[in-house]
């Protein structure tokens, strides 16, 4: 990865800022456009290895961008004066794999003991689809992205296991094959879908049923076109009933000051 700005304001900066502060609480997703977004899971460091372990094993759903440093909350490889407790508009907190909260700054629940993994969120690879005259139905309609749990299994790892969860945008047929060539571009962001059409086909019953984020209206002419998604993680964190987890809320990422042509493949 390129090195990130150390002096200035970059626009990633300027965000964190504005959600720092609690004006801003809602989806990312259309934030900073340009920027490298990211999912984020929080655990005690006993278990990091294991999750790393998992996200390895899982590279479609859990591209792992940044790893902290036990008890900091900052990711100086991915932003100038990061603080994971307040700069991503909300988070859930999980006991014992259930979720009990959902607050916009997680400065109480800190603990020195605690290790942050940044994966990489699909909203990073959105900007070059509208660069490419693309639809985000979720953006042009004010939602947060669908997102299903699927029938397709994550290879486990220790006490991590579960589905794989993506992410869904609506594309016709030509459009879904640009869409293919430009996120393949972006391995470190999820890349290429990883099914088109026929949802059944992956264990989802009902398009307009998300089990995370908005239903989005699918056209009678467009296919459904998923990406794994970095919510994946909490769907294995709730299976494995961890005694303590945080993790984000879906839609609301950590914008980094990282331009998205630093992971683009060559």
């Amino acid at each position: 990865m390129d090195a990130v700005p150390q002096s200035g304001r970059s626009l990633g900066h300027q965000e964190r800022m504005r959600i720092r502060s609690g004006t801003f609480v809602g989806s990312t997703a259309g934030l900073a456009p340009g920027n490298v977004q990211a999912n984020l899971v929080i655990l005690p460091a006993e278990l990091a290895n294991d999750f790393l372990r998992f996200a390895q094993a899982n590279p479609k759903p859990c591209p792992v961008l940044a790893v902290s440093e036990h008890g900091d909350p900052s990711l100086p490889t991915l932003g100038r004066d990061i603080d994971l407790r307040t700069d991503m508009p909300r988070y859930r907190v999980w006991r014992h794999g259930e979720l009990v909260e959902e607050p916009t700054d997680i400065t109480h629940l800190w603990r020195d003991n605690l290790v942050s993994f940044a994966i990489g969120c699909s909203f990073s690879f959105e900007a070059a689809l509208i660069e490419a005259g693309l639809e985000m139905r979720h953006i042009t309609t004010g939602r947060t992205v669908p997102m299903f749990r699927t029938s397709i299994q994550c290879a486990p790892a220790s006490v991590f296991r579960g589905p794989l969860v993506v992410s869904m945008r609506p594309r016709r047929p030509a459009d879904a094959i640009r869409a293919v060539q430009i996120t393949s571009r972006f391995p470190s962001v999820h890349g290429a879908p990883v099914h088109l059409g026929l949802p059944e086909r992956i264990g989802i019953r009902d398009i307009a049923m998300p089990d995370y984020g908005d239903a989005v209206p699918v056209e009678p002419d467009e296919l459904p076109v998923f990406w794994a998604c970095g919510v994946t993680p909490q769907a294995a964190i709730a299976a494995a009933r961890l005694e303590f987890c945080i993790t984000h809320a879906p839609g609301s990422m950590l914008i980094t000051d990282l331009r998205n042509a630093a992971l683009a493949a060559s």
